[in-house]
C-alpha cells in the first residue's frame, strides 16, 4: 500500500466527513481523555489496521493508536481489534470514517479468504477492476489480506484484449502484433476468447495471458490442452463461491472474481469509548 496516497486519501476522507468542524464533539472539552475500544461484532478476516493508525496520526498526532490484531488474520465475534487512546473530540471525529473503511476491507478479506478455501490449493483467486472509484488500492489490499491476488491496477499497467478491443482488429494475431510493437516486451499483453478457435489463434499470436470468458468448466479443460506451459491461463465470467472448486480443477492458474470488491457483506465492527466526561457546556 502507498502510504503516500493512504494519506491523501484519508485527508479527503475527513474533509468531506468533519467540514469545518465537528460540531458533536466541540461539545466536549478538549483536555478530555478517553481510551476507545474497536471490537469485531462478525467472524471474519481482519483488514486495515495501518489504516486506523494512519487516520488518526492525522487527525491528531497526539492519539495512540494500539492494534492487537495482524492483518489477514481471522477473528471470532467479540474479538478487540484495537484500542485508542486521546482527546475525545480526536476519536470522536476519526470514528466514522475510519470504522466505515475497517469494515469495508474486513469484509473484503473475508469473503475472498472463502474464496481462496473453495480452490485445490493451486488456482490463485484475484481481483478485477470492479473496484469502488477511489477505493481501488485500498480493495485490492484486503483481497491480498484475504489470500487472494491482484489483476491488473488499472488500464496502465496491462494491455488486455477484450471482446470490444478485438472487433477493432482483423484478427487475433493483428491485435497482439500492434500492442507488441507499440509496447514491447515488457508489458503483459493479455486475450480474452469465449471459443476453442479464439484460444488456437491467441496461442499462436504470442499473446502472455489467456483469459477463458463465461467457459464451463468442461470447456476450459478441453482448451487448455491447446495451451502451453509458458503460458498463463484465467477462468472468469459469473463465477460464484460454490462454482470454485469446480473451475480451480480445471487446471487454470487464475480465477478472476468481480464480487470480491463489489457484491462483498461488510464486516460489523464498533467502537466503544471510555473515559470522564468533561463538557464544554454545562
Amino acid at each position: 500500500m502507498n502510504p503516500l496516497l493512504l494519506k491523501k486519501q484519508l485527508q479527503d476522507f475527513f474533509i468531506e466527513d468533519i467540514g469545518s468542524g465537528d460540531l458533536s464533539a466541540s461539545l466536549f472539552e478538549e483536555s478530555g481523555e478517553v481510551t476507545a475500544t474497536i471490537i469485531a461484532k462478525d467472524k471474519g478476516v481482519f483488514a486495515g489496521g495501518q489504516i486506523l493508525t494512519a487516520g488518526y496520526e492525522l487527525i491528531d498526532s497526539m492519539v495512540q493508536t494500539n492494534v492487537y490484531v495482524k492483518d489477514g488474520e481471522k477473528v471470532e465475534a467479540g474479538t478487540i481489534l484495537a484500542e485508542i487512546t486521546g482527546k475525545r473530540q480526536s476519536v470522536l471525529s476519526g470514528e466514522r470514517v475510519l470504522l466505515n473503511l475497517l469494515q469495508r476491507l474486513s469484509g473484503i478479506a473475508t469473503v475472498t479468504a472463502q474464496a481462496v478455501a473453495n480452490t485445490n490449493g493451486i488456482t490463485r483467486i484475484c481481483d478485477t477492476r470492479k473496484t469502488t472509484p477511489g477505493l481501488r488500492m485500498l480493495e485490492k489490499y484486503a483481497v491480498r489480506c484475504g489470500g487472494g491476488f491482484n489483476h491488473r491496477f488499472g488500464l496502465y499497467d496491462t494491455v488486455m484484449l477484450k471482446e470490444n478491443h478485438l472487433a477493432g482488429f482483423p484478427s487475433i494475431k493483428e491485435a497482439v502484433k500492434t500492442a507488441r510493437q507499440k509496447f514491447g516486451h515488457t508489458v503483459k499483453i493479455e486475450v480474452e476468447t469465449e471459443t476453442e478457435q479464439q484460444v488456437i489463434e491467441a496461442v499462436s499470436a504470442g499473446a502472455d495471458i489467456i483469459m477463458f470468458d463465461n467457459c464451463t468448466p468442461e470447456e476450459i479443460k478441453q482448451r487448455l490442452i491447446q495451451v502451453p506451459p509458458g503460458i498463463i491461463t484465467e477462468a472468469s465470467g459469473g463465477i460464484t463461491l460454490e462454482m470454485i472448486n469446480a473451475y480451480s480443477e480445471t487446471g487454470v492458474h487464475y480465477i478472476s472474481l468481480g464480487y470480491l470488491t463489489h457484491s462483498y457483506k461488510s464486516l460489523d465492527i464498533s467502537m466503544n469509548v471510555k473515559g470522564v466526561v468533561k463538557h464544554v457546556y454545562s
